[in-house]
């Protein structure tokens, strides 16, 4: 008798574990993509970018997922051309079933791809690209909602800083502009325009370069002869490399500012000495000056083996935008895609983030997380680091997080 039932228990434990073990498998992902320059010149910033969401993810899967589904990354390398970007977002839309979308670095690729989203109403959160037109492509009364929304910092407010930074606290008046030849290169050179207007200033010389450019010799002879006491650049690291290490060659030395594109790793590592002293906004710094942002930095070295973030702040902002998606999936307790716009317009968790704490930081009107420019600091490449360029902005950073 007493086999006989411990042979029933026992066979109705195995049946028990496995119904629970065929109900877990059964319980669908939440299927997210993300996509971004995972090769290529572009690449730092992909990798930063996709490692910071991975990291996120990871955490929230630790704790059980969203809404007690997992949460699955689709991956895609957009190569950082918009013909390629806008086939992976398309992919991901009808062949990967994604409920949203996270990443985007180029900005030429954002405005090929992000449509795509838009018209499936799918939200995508743009974790790094930051072309000041990006959530302004799909505005009422064309659009009656907007489904692009962003985490980094508007190149609106980053040339309001850079020129801040060469004209107010420097005190130059001479100033050249060097972008290339990219959407991003173009609209920020148009921003750096504006922004010397606001100061009743022109610059000295507008120069262009292309990408994969290694010689920009002729461009800054032209700077040089037209008394520029800076250059203020909107370009990817590779070429800026090549920029720095040309007025070494040409010997001809003044300050180097520009968009926070000068963190990125081949930039600082292509120039080495070249690169020390140029300096940029960025929304992260590689600096535990917070405890939260010491365990994201500790977390990120043991986890992908590197001792410095490629791009710091799309790291920060990847694993931000991972958040606030988990935080509107939550309050929506949907995943379709009407429901999780309304829920990232009038996001009532509080999400401790990384870059910031975010507290409602959309509405129905403004889709930019970062639409203040009291978040970015000035950080300067030293000893092949980004560090903040001003104590006090360290000092302001870590009392505001």
């Amino acid at each position: 008798m007493e086999t006989s039932l411990l042979h029933f228990l026992r066979t109705a434990t195995l049946a028990l574990l496995a119904l629970l073990a065929t109900e877990a498998s059964a319980i669908e992902p939440i299927r997210i993509g993300v996509s971004g320059p995972f090769t290529g010149g572009s690449n730092p910033m992909g990798i930063a970018m996709r490692d910071g969401i991975r990291l996120a993810a990871r955490e929230i899967n630790e704790a059980g997922g969203i809404l007690g589904r997992p949460v699955l990354l689709v991956e895609r390398d957009d190569e950082a051309r918009p013909e390629r970007g806008a086939q992976v977002v398309q992919e991901l839309i009808n062949q990967e079933k994604v409920v949203a979308g996270l990443g985007i670095v180029n900005t030429g690729v954002a405005l090929a791809s992000q449509r795509f989203y838009q018209q499936a109403h799918i939200p995508m959160i743009t974790s790094v690209a930051t072309g000041s037109i990006i959530t302004k492509q799909f505005l009422p009364p064309q659009y009656p909602d907007n489904y692009i929304f962003r985490v980094s910092a508007p190149d609106t407010i980053q040339a309001a800083m850079i020129v801040e930074e060469a004209v107010v606290r420097r005190r130059l008046r001479k100033l050249a502009i060097f972008h290339d030849s990219t959407n991003y290169g173009q609209l920020g050179r148009e921003d750096l325009e504006r922004a010397l207007e606001r100061h009743s200033l022109k610059p000295v010389v507008v120069e262009r370069f292309n990408i994969r450019d290694v010689d920009m010799t002729p461009q800054l002879a032209r700077a040089r002869a037209a008394g520029a006491e800076a250059i203020l650049t909107y370009g990817l690291g590779p070429e800026l490399a090549h920029l720095a290490n040309g007025m070494v060659r040409l010997g001809w030395k003044v300050p180097l500012m520009g968009s926070w594109a000068l963190a990125m790793s081949n930039f600082i590592d292509n120039a080495g000495p070249n690169a020390e002293g140029t300096r940029m906004p960025q929304t992260f710094i590689q600096d535990g000056n917070t405890p939260r942002r010491k365990a994201f930095i500790d977390k990120y070295r043991k986890s992908f083996g590197v001792e410095r973030i490629p791009v710091a702040p799309a790291a920060a902002q990847g694993y931000d935008s991972m958040l606030l998606l988990a935080a509107a999936i939550r309050q929506a307790r949907s995943t379709e895609g009407s429901r999780l716009r309304d829920a990232l317009e009038s996001l009532k968790e509080r999400v401790e983030g990384i870059v910031m704490v975010y507290d409602r930081p959309f509405s129905r009107t403004d889709h930019e997380a970062i639409d203040t420019p009291r978040i970015p600091v000035i950080g300067e490449v030293r000893n092949s680091q980004v560090v903040f360029a001003y104590d006090e902005d360290r000092k302001r950073d870590a009392q505001s997080k």
